[in-house]
Parts: structure tokens; C-alpha cells; sequence
């Protein structure tokens, strides 16, 4: 059995390959200037993971896994454009060195390419995997969708945006357990529950994610802190604030939220802090990573086998970046 950081390495020596033909040169560079900056990869290395947990790791779970890995970059380039986010991964966005319509369409050929990737794969799981992931692509659009209709709605309700989180970002890291669980020859039942555990802990993950952009140091998360403050993004943290805060705070929230003075994240943050609202999304947290780890506990295989996912849980709920 190997450890996420040892398949972290594993994944990310194969998949430091050039990707992309090199002309037109406008198209595909933007492409690679992205994948070069690296990055967790936990999406595919859960991939391997899910693999790993049953059987050996099959040589068609590096295909699945850089497909999987190419559709998150996908993403995350239509994500910035939407967010018109200058920095990811302290690294000027690719819409930002290279133009909004360069960037769309290296998203789109990047997407296309993941698709050459799975084409790869043994005919006899091929239909199984693209369907699952076919299902995981639209939901993850239909969560970006949700995530910005939110911004427009004056209330949404936590158990919606957990709804829209689960699309947006739980899914994807779902659909990577259980693909390579399929490729592992995995029971329905087993890959039932390695699903759970993936959606769970990516609730978590985003829990985490949401706190990073309010309390995270910069310099460890690798972008600007307050984002989601600034562009008013109904968070974890805001909805709850939202909910417990008092009429003062809620009117003092409510001139800071309808302006972009320079001091908006700083006393947003503040009025966070008087609702304790730091202290409860830590509690919210721990409740869908304890809800993954049952799932995970239930799946029937070795608990010696299990280690290395447990491992991880608690690295990505513990993140500082």
C-alpha cells in the first residue's frame, strides 16, 4: 500500500508530460503554462487510492487519473474567469497573462484532452467510467451555475448551499474514489460507500476551503485571503453568520456586504469573529469527516487497507493551504 504522498510523486512524474500538440501555439501554451504550476493533485492520486484499496493499481488508472486531473484544471480556468481572480497559486490566471477568450478555449481544448485519456482505458470498464464521469462533468457545471445564481439571491438556506457544494466540489473527488475502485474490481456495495466517503469529506474540504479564504495566512494558500469576502460569495461562514448575528451586526454586515471600501474584508472578518463563526465551522467540519470515516469504515476490506484514506482525511481537513 503506498501513501498519498508517495502516489503524489508516483502521479506527478507521469503526468509531467507535455499534453498538448505544440501549435497553434496561442491555443495550447496557455494550457501548459497552467498545468506546469503543479498543485495538490489530490483528485487523481484519490484515483489511484480508490484503486489501491481493493487491488494492485491497475495501469488504466494513470489514464482515469490524468483525465480526472485534466478536467479539474478545466474548471478551475472557467473558474477564474468567472471569478476574475488575478492570482491562483500565487500565479498570475491564465485569463489574466493571456486574455478571457484564449483562456476559454484552453479550458475547452483541456477538457477535450481528458477525453483522449479515457479513450485509453480497457473497453471492458470504459462504459462504466464514462458514464460516472460524464455524470460527475455536468454536475460540477451545474454546481458553478448554483454557486453564481446564489450571489443573485438576497437569502439561501445552508442546507442549499451544501446542496450546490456537493456538486460543485464533493463529487469530483467522489467519482475519482469510486472510479478507481472500479478499476479495482470493487462490489456495488463497497463503491457505494467509498462515494459517501469522497462526497463527505469533500463537504469537509470545503468547509476548510471557505474558512482558508477568511482566516488562511496568504503566503501558506497561495492567494489573496477575503476573496469570497470581496466578491460578496455566500460562504459556510456567511450564511452562518447570517443566521446567528444580531440586528447591529447584521446591519453593520449588510453596509459592508453592499460596498468595496479598502477595509471590507478586514471588518467582515471582525464581525465573522464576534459570531464565533471560526469556532463553528471548525464543529461543522469535524461532522462530515467523522460521516466520511464510517463510510469509509464500512467498506469490506482490511482495515489495514484503509490507512492510507484515513491519512488523508485528516491531512485535508488539517490543510493549511
Amino acid at each position: 500500500m503506498h501513501t498519498f504522498k508517495e502516489l503524489v510523486t508516483v502521479f506527478a512524474e507521469r503526468f509531467a508530460v507535455r499534453h498538448f500538440p505544440h501549435l497553434p501555439a496561442s491555443l495550447y501554451e496557455p494550457g501548459e503554462y497552467f498545468l506546469s504550476w503543479g498543485g495538490k493533485r489530490i483528485r487523481p492520486v484519490m484515483c489511484l487510492m480508490g484503486n489501491e484499496l481493493f487491488d494492485e493499481i491497475h495501469p488504466d488508472a494513470y489514464q482515469v487519473a490524468t483525465a480526472i486531473e485534466l478536467f479539474h484544471n478545466f474548471t478551475l480556468i472557467h473558474d477564474d474567469i468567472m471569478d476574475e481572480a488575478p492570482l491562483r497559486r500565487g500565479m498570475e490566471t491564465v485569463h489574466m497573462k493571456y486574455g478571457a477568450n484564449t483562456a476559454l478555449l484552453a479550458g475547452d481544448v483541456m477538457m477535450i484532452q481528458a477525453y483522449e485519456y479515457l479513450n485509453k482505458i480497457d473497453g471492458h470498464h470504459l462504459h462504466r467510467i464514462l458514464r460516472l464521469f460524464n455524470k460527475t462533468a455536468k454536475e460540477v457545471c451545474e454546481g458553478q451555475q448554483l454557486d453564481i445564481d446564489f450571489e443573485k439571491l438576497p437569502e439561501v438556506s445552508l442546507d442549499a448551499y451544501i446542496d450546490m457544494i456537493s456538486l460543485k466540489t464533493s463529487v469530483l473527488l467522489a467519482a475519482s474514489l469510486e472510479m478507481g475502485a472500479i478499476l479495482g474490481g470493487a462490489s456495488e456495495g463497497n463503491c457505494r460507500h467509498i462515494y459517501e466517503f469522497g462526497k463527505n469529506l469533500g463537504i469537509a474540504f470545503q468547509i476548510q476551503d471557505d474558512y482558508l479564504d477568511a482566516f488562511g495566512d496568504p503566503e501558506k494558500f497561495g492567494k489573496e485571503t477575503g476573496g469570497d469576502i470581496r466578491q460578496n460569495k455566500k460562504t459556510f461562514l456567511l450564511l452562518h453568520v447570517l443566521e446567528v448575528a444580531n440586528p447591529h451586526q447584521k446591519k453593520i454586515l449588510g453596509q459592508l456586504l453592499s460596498q468595496n471600501s479598502p477595509d471590507k474584508v478586514e471588518k467582515v472578518i471582525a464581525v465573522f469573529k464576534d459570531c464565533n463563526v471560526d469556532e463553528w465551522a471548525k464543529e461543522l467540519k469535524e461532522k462530515y469527516l467523522q460521516t466520511a470515516l464510517k463510510h469509509l469504515d464500512d467498506i469490506a476490506v482490511m482495515s489495514i487497507r484503509k490507512k492510507p484514506l484515513q491519512e488523508l482525511a485528516e491531512f485535508l481537513i488539517q490543510r493549511e493551504y
